[in-house]
């Protein structure tokens, strides 16, 4: 047992160790009432493309709100993207990939929530 604990820590450590200095960005998104669930399934699809189409994202993951305390005001989608660093970021942003999924969730969109920062060990 302790043998494993040990074992789960190392690796705990090593997965925080790599963390530090990539840089994150965190969007969240409020679809219109009108979206439809083809349309949001649309949106899900094309931002799980990105990673495929553009080099600089390290890592990517996303989910649905399953809020317990209901305080997610209306933001049903969390979206999680990875960079080596800052200036992977500044080269998503104007990437023509991004630049056309822009074009699918743009139309369905009611509000968005962006965060950007240094992953800090």
């Amino acid at each position: 047992m302790i043998k494993s604990a040990i074992a789960a820590l190392f690796m705990l450590s090593a997965t925080v160790s790599q963390a530090g200095g990539e840089f994150r960005h965190i969007v969240m998104f409020k679809f219109k009432d009108s979206a439809t669930p083809a349309q949001v399934e649309a949106v899900e699809k094309a931002f799980g493309e990105l990673p495929s189409k553009i080099d600089t994202i390290t890592a990517y993951e996303w989910g649905r709100s399953e809020s317990v305390e209901g305080k997610n005001d209306g933001f049903t989608h969390c979206f999680f993207v990875t960079f080596k660093d800052k200036a992977g970021l500044e080269t998503y942003i104007p990437h023509p990939a991004h630049a056309a999924f822009k074009d699918i969730f743009i139309p369905i969109l009611d509000k968005a929530l962006v965060y950007d920062y240094t992953a800090k060990n």
